[in-house]
């Protein structure tokens, strides 16, 4: 930005450098992105209008930024932001001591349950703005993928958007080995080694986000690995082949043994039962991931211990 490191004037005629970590970005998204609080109709009919202009020329809201681009951005009023997340001093302390990988571009979390990736739905703050309010010297961050709320573990984060479009490019692909560990219900049988079944997302009246198998659906496979049985339920290693919401979650209720501490598609006799052994959220935990680094070409393998609470659990079955 040419106001580069502040933030720009929207009040009046401002102008945006456009740098390495913008370069390549459609326009129509780098502006809903850097006028937050616009509504996206009113951004398009500025565009339609000319009044937003690169190099001074009128530009279509499809075409790509390139570095050294420079974008006139006419007097807009922006909606009024609110103050700042604050981050409490325990997830200060979190943040600082969970960090499994961190380099020049990426970030590697062990998130805690009960955290979301973002905020929004009510929550004002997330990971990512935790993360941003944290450590305002990093220009760009950006999740590169998502974990449930209730689900702990491994969560990527890039400083560079060449390294965000490699790593989910490599998602899309199947080239990162994602490994989980979860709690099902019942003994899980020794040849029930793969589920291939397709996912399809809903939203229900509510707003909620409801995920079932679907012939309609998207490709998803998961495949299992009995780590230890107990009397009335399964630790399992869990590889995800592709990455769809609530995967896991769906791929257990449809093999008739749901995740444990599940309330969206678990059984509540059996969550109720775990109660009693300390389990107050879900049993999902993502324990490991193993890449090729976009940057270096060189292979990160991360792990994140499977928490004290979960451990806890374990313990009392």
């Amino acid at each position: 930005m040419s106001e580069s490191q502040s933030e720009p004037n929207f009040n009046q005629v401002s102008f945006v450098d456009i740098g390495p970590e913008q370069a390549g970005q459609r326009l129509d998204n780098f502006l809903i992105k850097t006028l937050k609080g616009v509504p996206k109709s009113r951004i398009y009919r500025l565009l339609r209008k000319g009044e937003v202009r690169v190099n001074k020329g009128r530009v279509k809201a499809d075409s790509r930024l390139k570095e050294g681009d420079i974008v006139r951005l006419p007097p807009i009023r922006v909606a009024e932001r609110g103050a700042a997340p604050v981050v409490g001093r325990q997830l200060k302390k979190y943040l600082a001591n969970n960090i499994l990988f961190e380099d020049e571009g990426l970030f590697i979390l062990n998130k805690p349950s009960g955290l979301a990736v973002h905020g929004g739905s009510g929550l004002s703050l997330g990971v990512i703005e935790a993360l941003r309010a944290e450590y305002p010297q990093y220009r760009y961050l950006e999740l590169v993928h998502r974990l449930d709320r209730d689900t702990s573990g491994c969560l990527i984060l890039a400083k560079k958007r060449a390294v965000l479009i490699e790593l989910q490019n490599s998602l899309r692909y199947n080239r990162i080995d994602k490994r989980y560990i979860a709690l099902a219900k019942g003994r899980w049988p020794k040849g029930k080694n793969t589920i291939n079944a397709p996912l399809l997302k809903n939203t229900v009246e509510s707003g909620e986000r409801v995920v079932r198998v679907d012939a309609a659906g998207k490709a998803s496979v998961t495949h299992f690995k009995i780590r230890q049985q107990f009397a009335n339920a399964s630790l399992l290693d869990i590889k995800l082949e592709t990455g769809r919401t609530h995967q896991i979650r769906v791929h257990c209720q449809f093999a008739g043994q749901p995740l444990a501490g599940d309330t969206k598609y678990g059984d509540e006799h059996f969550n109720e039962s775990l109660k009693e052994a300390g389990l107050k959220r879900l049993f999902l935990h993502a324990a490991s991931l193993r890449f090729k680094h976009p940057l270096s070409g060189d292979w990160v393998e991360v792990e994140a211990p499977l928490p004290d609470d979960l451990s806890k659990v374990l313990n009392k079955l």
